[in-house]
């Protein structure tokens, strides 16, 4: 396995964590998340689902990196998360700062390293051709 594998299931498995909290300790989650906002069970659950559909995508990923549709799928799913926690630090004020900034290590580091891998499995790709 690559070490972008091994990297996807660190993040997944950290992802597990938000998933526990979602649906077992909402205020875990506020505390670590959102913590400018109140937050109903709902709320929690919710978050927990979406966190566990992108906890698979990262394991999948993981040992499939040469799959190109996931690929694509788990990347994307790094955006969009990235996105919805930049909208909700800039334009709805739930986040702290230190929350986003959090998020946006592991968020980023996956989109730039993803991006990067991409790119060079393209060119080996083309060459091979």
């Amino acid at each position: 396995m690559e070490v972008l594998g091994w990297w996807l299931m660190l993040v997944g498995s950290l992802r597990l964590a938000s998933v526990w909290f979602g649906f077992f300790d909402i205020w875990a989650l506020r505390l670590a998340v959102f913590s400018n906002t109140s937050m109903s069970e709902v709320h929690g659950r919710t978050f927990g689902v979406w966190t566990l559909l992108t906890c698979t995508l990262c394991f999948l990923c993981a040992f499939n990196l040469d799959n190109r549709p996931l690929y694509l799928a788990t990347f994307l799913s790094f955006i969009y998360a990235f996105g919805h926690f930049l909208t909700e630090y800039l334009v709805y004020h739930t986040m702290a700062i230190g929350n986003l900034t959090a998020v946006g290590i592991f968020a980023g580091t996956s989109i730039v390293w993803m991006l990067l891998q991409w790119n060079a499995h393209q060119k080996t790709h083309i060459k091979k051709s």
